[in-house]
């Protein structure tokens, strides 16, 4: 069957809270520090949600046969000032997650070329996306689409 993409609506939240909850549980096991109770995921909806109507944002799901298979939070955001005024101003990749059963079929490129889309609609010249160094396929699959890693973000446990 085809895969459709398409901009969630309210009516969406359990079919993107349940997708956020299978992430939260699948980082758990790469980093131990992701909530793996579903009121994590719920409660990540709504900070994401917020955000996103900040920054001019959205979530675009993949859908097969009106099954919720995959979401993408895609945003417009902006770089210090320090940033060269042509790229200060991007789109970001929020967050990105397949259903595992249905991975590997190329809902993920799908969802990209959206961002990458909305990316040059909004006449932005640069796309983000973070990606936990843990998590060595979405790493891959990041590169593999044109990504170059750009900052390192470290951290120390206290």
């Amino acid at each position: 069957m085809a895969i459709t993409l398409r901009t969630a609506r309210p009516s969406d939240r359990v079919a993107v809270v349940e997708l956020i909850h299978q992430l939260n549980i699948f980082e758990a096991d790469l980093t131990g520090d992701r909530r793996r109770d579903y009121g994590g995921a719920e409660g990540y909806y709504d900070e994401l949600m917020q955000r996103l109507a900040n920054r001019q944002g959205r979530i675009v799901l993949a859908e097969e046969d009106g099954i919720v298979v995959g979401a993408m939070g895609f945003s417009r955001d902006q770089d210090a000032a320090y940033v060269t005024d042509d790229v200060r101003c991007h789109g970001t990749v929020t967050d990105l997650v397949v259903h595992e059963q249905w991975r590997s079929r190329g809902i993920g490129q799908m969802l990209l070329q959206e961002a990458e889309r909305l990316t040059r609609e909004a006449g932005l010249k640069r796309l983000h996306i973070g990606v936990l160094t843990a998590n060595e396929r979405a790493e891959r699959t990041y590169q593999a689409f044109g990504f170059e890693p750009y900052v390192t973000l470290m951290v120390k446990e206290l």
